[in-house]
């Protein structure tokens, strides 16, 4: 049931950029937003849709903010991959957007994606004016200098740093980095409903520290043909990671308990969360 719900998610996303990007110009700045929005899991957009489907929310309005978080983090990824970054060639198994254009079209493009995601979060056809102005004041609160950036900026701070990152300053770091999309993904079909947030959020918070975990596993068991990314960067740069302070196996052990505690936090939805369960357990066992 789960893969068949993330694959249904992944199409309807994937329909859903097509036909916002596709009524623009195709000049190359649109042309690179749809190779960065194409592909990939669609995890946290699947995780929208399935909370809100949690909460009787329809699909049509549900679709809206799924795909805004799917073309932030696609921004993020483009950003991310920039030589003044990451410096990444390979992206989902294709060429990054700096690489298959140049670095302006890259910027460009992702500051393009910022924008669309906050336009798609504000669609009247997702909620009425409350519902849409706290899906995109949160998502600018997780995506910004309380979240997501600020969890970059860190990263890149403690790439020359004096000694490497404790593993209570990793865990803060990818709180921001990773985990604040996945928190903002989860509860927003509570948001969507006006519900109670608290359930999901603790889901979420355990959910984004496994996948993270999980990452810094593949990172070094793993080799850039599966993972359609360069791998074992961490290791090279020195990078303090889980992997690194923990170990791989009490890594893995330690993230097999964050699933635990997700799935646990779900009790009130009974049955209902089972997909959501589901969607846990495949944090940290896939391959890519």
């Amino acid at each position: 049931m789960f893969r068949e719900r993330l694959n249904d998610a992944a199409a309807a996303i994937q329909a859903q950029f097509d036909a916002v990007l596709g009524a623009l110009d195709p000049v190359p700045v649109v042309r690179a937003m749809a190779h960065a929005t194409n592909g990939g899991k669609r995890l946290r957009g699947f995780m929208v849709l399935e909370s809100a489907r949690l909460h009787g929310i329809d699909p049509n309005r549900a679709i809206w903010p799924a795909t805004g978080i799917e073309a932030l983090h696609a921004y993020s990824l483009v950003h991310d991959d920039l030589p003044c970054m990451d410096n990444d060639d390979l992206r989902r198994g294709e060429p990054t957007v700096h690489v298959k254009w140049d670095e302006a079209t890259a910027v460009l493009a992702g500051d393009a994606l910022h924008s669309l995601a906050f336009e798609l979060c504000a669609h009247p056809k997702a909620g009425n004016g409350d519902v849409r102005a706290d899906l995109a004041q949160s998502l600018a609160r997780a995506a910004g200098a309380q979240g997501m950036v600020l969890g970059q900026a860190l990263d890149i701070a403690a790439e020359t740093a004096d000694a490497p990152l404790t593993l209570g300053q990793i865990t803060e770091l990818q709180r921001g980095k990773t985990g604040a999309l996945i928190e903002w993904s989860a509860t927003a079909g509570a948001r969507l409903a006006q519900a109670d947030l608290a359930p999901l959020q603790i889901y979420a918070r355990a959910l984004g520290l496994a996948f993270q975990i999980a990452d810094d596993v593949l990172d070094v068991t793993s080799d850039a043909e599966t993972m359609g990314k360069a791998t074992g960067k961490d290791a090279d740069a020195g990078k303090a990671t889980f992997v690194s302070l923990l170990g791989l196996d009490e890594a893995k052990r330690r993230a097999d308990q964050l699933v635990t505690e997700a799935c646990d936090a779900l009790h009130v939805y009974q049955a209902d969360a089972d997909v959501l369960r589901d969607a846990a357990r495949f944090v940290v066992t896939r391959t890519s």
